[in-house]
């Protein structure tokens, strides 16, 4: 066509004309060349709208290039900000400590010794404790639980207490 005779693609029918012609095959090229992942059904819709958008500098003769040139684009750059997200997740962030080495390594001992302790302990004991200090129970549910009196359960939880407190140096619960 003639510079003259050129539809002007800013006209409603001719635009119209244009997406039942390609936008068909600009999705299945993106959905076949890139996968449905990066979302060709979007991209493609996203290139008509570039278009519609530079339709006074586009020709009619120019179009379809146009549209596969965008949206091909458009994949390219999803595939690299995937890329860049993808390895922002990997990187594991470093862990930074104001605690010194040797708070860090007694902390390890005295949870060490910790458990040893709460081993040592009668399963009676340790579970009536363990109920009340990590779940947080009352003594009167710990009782309803176990089948017990109230005033066993605050014994069990007195005695284990006892224990850790003579064990473990410097033992405090809040």
């Amino acid at each position: 066509m003639s510079p003259e005779i050129e539809e002007h693609i800013c006209k409603e029918a001719v635009f119209e004309r244009i997406y039942n012609a390609y936008s068909k095959d600009l999705h299945d090229y993106l959905y076949y060349k890139y996968g449905e992942q990066f979302s060709p059904n979007d991209k493609a819709q996203e290139a008509f709208i570039k278009l519609w958008d530079n339709c006074k500098k586009v020709t009619f003769s120019k179009a379809k290039s146009f549209l596969f040139t965008v949206a091909n684009n458009m994949m390219l750059n999803e595939i690299k900000h995937q890329k860049v997200i993808l390895k922002y997740q990997q990187d594991i962030p470093k862990e930074h400590t104001i605690e010194s080495p040797e708070f860090i390594l007694e902390k390890k001992q005295f949870l060490e010794r910790y458990k040893n302790v709460l081993a040592s302990l009668t399963e009676e004991q340790r579970v009536a404790f363990l109920l009340n200090k990590v779940e947080g129970k009352k003594h009167s549910e710990i009782a309803e639980m176990l089948g017990i009196t109230q005033k066993v359960v605050e014994y069990r939880i007195y005695s284990a207490f006892s224990i850790l407190k003579k064990e473990l140096e410097g033992f405090k619960l809040k």
